[in-house]
């Protein structure tokens, strides 16, 4: 998920810890496939590349385009010294909008996409074509998220989700717009957030529309499949962005997946935006109407490598707003913003904090 399941996906270069492990941090749902399938573009499905439907085909291509992006050094970063106060300053001046991308939630044992320690190492995310047009990739997908979830499920917010909130009932920040699915900034107290590419807590219906609360339909796949959680032990270190893990196609063969409950249709999704998936008008706007409000924008955690994170920038400097960014690694907008804090950014939040008398 793009974040970062998305065709929009939530990625990130940072690197806040060496804990990095789960588009946040961002939302794309992770395709068991090595490396060297990331960069082999409309080859990755053989079911999808040759589809009779073309516009299936070419979004899929473009898709897998968006995530082999890669972002790399573009420009000098500010001073540090330099960056913190004018960082400072911007917040001080009027409310920012604050961005964030998977880097501020690998503190939380949730690893980013692009980072060092990034997932697109080891695999590449599924895309929306392959989720809604593929039964066998589907069903993989919920094997394997079945046993991962879990673990994602225990993440807990970590300092810089929590110095944003303290940011925000301290008037510096508007609000948040998280390409991050795993709902840490509301749980740390962040009162306007909107998450851009959707909430791994829900999981929806494409046949019919009716939403379900992921807890619950947990319990019914645990009903459904005895003994498959014990039998599919893995190392919590191994869980992806999105929530899942790898299994053998054995396990996976094992998996019995469960319906809507309304239809009972098996066409059930987690309401996160894939590769290859539009954000909805909804969350866009709402999105929008924040960065409307704000006198600023805050980049953080994020490489802003897919359009849906890179176009507030872009909307941002239009609108003649000040952007700033907090990144450990390089970032698709690095040479157009005018403060750029080479930094993880938790050290960088307890900074501001301080900068700020907070």
């Amino acid at each position: 998920m793009q974040g970062s399941p998305t065709s929009n996906g939530s990625t990130s270069n940072a690197s806040t810890s060496a804990s990095s492990t789960v588009s946040t941090s961002s939302a794309a749902i992770s395709e068991n496939t090595t490396p060297s399938t990331n960069a082999a573009v409309g080859t990755a499905n053989p079911t999808l590349s040759t589809s009779t439907d073309e516009s299936i085909a070419r979004s899929h291509r473009s898709a897998l385009r968006s995530i082999a992006r890669v972002v790399s050094e573009t420009t000098t970063p500010t001073p540090p010294d330099k960056a913190l106060a004018d960082i400072a300053a911007m917040l001080a001046d009027a409310p920012a909008l604050v961005l964030t991308g998977a880097g501020v939630s690998t503190d939380s044992g949730i690893p980013d996409y692009r980072g060092p320690r990034g997932s697109l190492s080891r695999h590449r995310p599924m895309t929306y074509q392959e989720f809604r047009y593929d039964p066998a990739a589907s069903h993989r997908y919920w094997a394997r998220s079945f046993v991962g979830w879990r673990i994602m499920d225990r993440a807990r917010p970590n300092r810089t989700h929590f110095a944003i909130a303290e940011l925000e009932r301290a008037g510096y920040v508007r609000g948040v717009v998280t390409q991050n699915v795993d709902g840490l900034h509301a749980q740390a107290g962040t009162e306007n957030v909107v998450p851009l590419h959707g909430d791994l807590a829900t999981v929806m219906c494409l046949n019919c529309g009716y939403r379900e609360d992921r807890e619950h339909f947990d319990a019914r796949l645990a009903a459904a499949n005895p003994g498959f959680l014990q039998r599919a032990r893995v190392d919590e270190d191994s869980v992806n962005p999105d929530g899942d893990v790898d299994l053998s196609e054995a396990l996976v063969a094992e998996f019995t997946m469960v319906g809507c409950e309304r239809c009972g249709s098996p066409m059930l999704k987690p309401d996160v935006v894939y590769f290859g998936e539009p954000v909805p008008r909804q969350r866009k706007e709402a999105a929008a109407k924040l960065l409307e409000e704000s006198g600023s924008l805050l980049v953080a955690g994020s490489s802003l490598a897919v359009m849906s994170g890179y176009k507030f920038v872009i909307d941002a400097q239009r609108a003649g707003k000040p952007v700033a960014v907090i990144n450990g690694g390089p970032g698709r907008a690095d040479a157009r913003v005018q403060t750029l804090w080479r930094t993880p950014v938790a050290p960088a939040f307890d900074a501001l904090l301080d900068e700020l008398e907070l």
